[in-house]
């Protein structure tokens, strides 16, 4: 059973309308979001790329420049090794342009996700070391790879770190021992002794910094790579990052540069998914442009996404675009498959009890694990791990809900895995097949998740009478774009509602179509994405009903009405 509660955040409304130029329900809307105080205010409302902090603030920035502006003037091979999902290779190819725009000797590897796994590896380096490699440079990986890193030191190699992932750690009576890899420069917004203003950053964002102050310091104009901010965008927001701070600004940006992007790859992409670029957001890029960036990754290679955004002919990239998108849609069904195994062994087994779940499915694709995780984790509104056989050993990914700490709680488990990472909301890890009951039974030991944790919350912005939706009204919901984790899309209510004309429609039988009716007369069309059987039947059985939902205007042949997309009901 759902939880629904009104936020109840107070302040003067009036007063930060009046000021801001803004309706007291955007006010309202902006306070519920935590954005208190002028300052903050005024970042949210008109922050800009100038108001973005200086990389340079970053804790071993000023060496990483330092190396890379010698290296590239003497000549010397760097190489870039990134990660396989949407993060990584975005911000290998940051890196790869940013470089190689200034002239720099650069090329780039990927791991493969299956026969090298996540991150830095001694094979990686090995490959470098042979091809006569002077220097790496690791994006979205290496704060966790002390070893290999190690090794590539050993070696004669350069090293330089840049990640945002958080700093593995042992406690030592009580107290957090921070263990950093012994590279040339780490940059990691996570490092303790990092004063960096803005913690949140994903991979491609700190890659982007460095870029930005490299250019500085070879005094390049840096606004020559605003470009790659589009980059960003796409990295932030399916990193799933929160949409607050420097993030909300990249953000922001980078939409406004895809929509009238000059890198063929992706506007190959955004044309072959059939996006309208105009209205490109971040739902676009979180479920069309990522998933599909992302199945170059999981079913084949991630270099065929690089080269995608390196595509230098219109063909080229149309081409690397359409097979993106088939290699998606197979993903597409392998997940659902892999969706009803897990939800089949839940039901049918004692896994259900657990708090948290800790699914073994052997035969399904590893590089999708995290996908059914996250289904998983939504469905039964609790942590889930998605575990699958991989060669000798048992691969997983685990995906969690607000109150539990993923990465923390895996900590205290490390001694059954081969390895582990990630952070809050997602991790990974490697274990061998004979010690995932302990995991399971650990895991769950150590859990202190309530059972008002584990109920599903729907908070709402406010009960807004429908009166009060005008096409000016939705208008001005724009201003709190972009939408996403940290900066949600805004959830009114309205109870005491008629229904009327509910009935099932389009193709696939997906989309349920009603007109919902106010105690004042006042009726609204209104559709629903979800079980839609469930709801129609609902309608059915109940003469009022209450909704949250969010309003929208909706074009068709030319003609605009107002429509309110239905969340939850009751």
């Amino acid at each position: 059973m759902e939880k629904w509660f009104i936020a109840m955040k107070k302040a003067d409304f009036n007063h930060i309308g009046e000021k801001y130029h803004i309706s007291p329900i955007l006010a309202r809307l902006i306070r519920n979001r935590d954005i208190i105080g002028d300052e903050a205010i005024d970042f949210y409302l008109n922050g800009t790329i100038a108001d973005l902090y200086d990389g340079m603030l970053m804790r071993d920035m000023d060496r990483a420049v330092e190396i890379l502006a010698e290296k590239i003037r003497d000549e010397k091979r760097i190489r870039v090794i990134g990660d396989y999902d949407v993060d990584g290779v975005n911000a290998t190819y940051i890196l790869q342009k940013g470089l190689s725009e200034l002239g720099a000797d650069v090329d780039t590897d990927i791991p493969d996700r299956i026969k090298d796994g996540y991150g830095l590896n001694v094979d990686l380096v090995e490959r470098a070391i042979d091809d006569g490699v002077d220097t790496i440079i690791t994006c979205d990986n290496g704060i966790a790879a002390s070893a290999e890193i190690a090794y590539g030191k050993d070696n004669g190699l350069t090293v330089i770190v840049t990640d945002h992932h958080q700093i593995p750690y042992v406690e030592k009576n009580g107290e957090k021992e921070y263990i950093l890899p012994r590279a040339d420069a780490v940059i990691d917004p996570h490092r303790p002794d990092c004063e960096y203003p803005f913690k949140g950053l994903c991979g491609s964002a700190v890659a982007y910094k460095l870029v930005e102050a490299l250019y500085n310091v070879m005094q390049r104009d840096p606004e020559d790579v605003d470009c790659l901010m589009e980059n960003v965008a796409i990295a932030t927001v399916c990193d799933v990052m929160e949409l607050t701070g420097e993030n909300r600004i990249f953000v922001k940006q980078g939409i406004e540069m895809l929509r009238r992007t000059q890198n063929q790859g992706l506007k190959a992409l955004i044309e072959c998914t059939g996006i309208d670029e105009d209205r490109l957001n971040t739902y676009h890029i979180g479920f069309v442009i990522g998933p599909c960036i992302n199945a170059g990754g999981r079913l084949d290679t991630a270099k065929r996404v690089l080269r995608l955004l390196n595509a230098g002919t219109e063909e080229e990239a149309a081409a690397l675009a359409k097979d993106l998108k088939q290699l998606n849609d197979t993903r597409k069904d392998m997940t659902e498959n892999g969706v009803k195994e897990a939800i089949r062994l839940i039901e049918t087994t004692s896994l259900k009890d657990d708090r948290v779940l800790v699914v073994y499915l052997p035969d399904c694709h590893e590089s999708i694990a995290g996908i059914v995780a996250g289904r998983i984790r939504e469905k039964y509104c609790r942590p889930a791990f998605i575990l699958t056989r991989s060669g000798n050993e048992v691969k997983g990914s685990g995906r969690s809900i607000d109150a539990y700490n993923m990465y923390e709680q895996m900590t205290g488990c490390g001694g059954l895995f081969i390895k582990f990472g990630g952070h809050k909301a997602a991790a990974g890890c490697s274990l061998r097949e004979e010690d995932i009951d302990r995991f399971r039974k650990q895991i769950n030991e150590s859990c202190d998740l309530t059972e008002e944790d584990l109920q599903e919350k729907v908070s709402i912005d406010m009960q807004l009478p429908f009166f009060c939706i005008t096409e000016e009204f939705i208008e001005e919901l724009s201003i709190l774009e972009p939408f996403g984790n940290g900066n949600r899309k805004p959830l009114f209510a309205e109870k005491n509602l008629r229904v009327t004309g509910a009935r099932i429609v389009g193709k696939n039988r997906n989309v349920l179509r009603c007109r919902l009716t106010d105690e004042r007369g006042v009726q609204m069309e209104a559709v629903y994405f979800g079980d839609v059987e469930a709801c129609l039947s609902a309608m059915e059985e109940n003469e009022t009903m209450s909704f949250t939902y969010y309003p929208s205007v909706n074009e068709y042949m030319g003609r605009r009405t107002i429509q309110l997309t239905i969340e939850n009901y009751r």
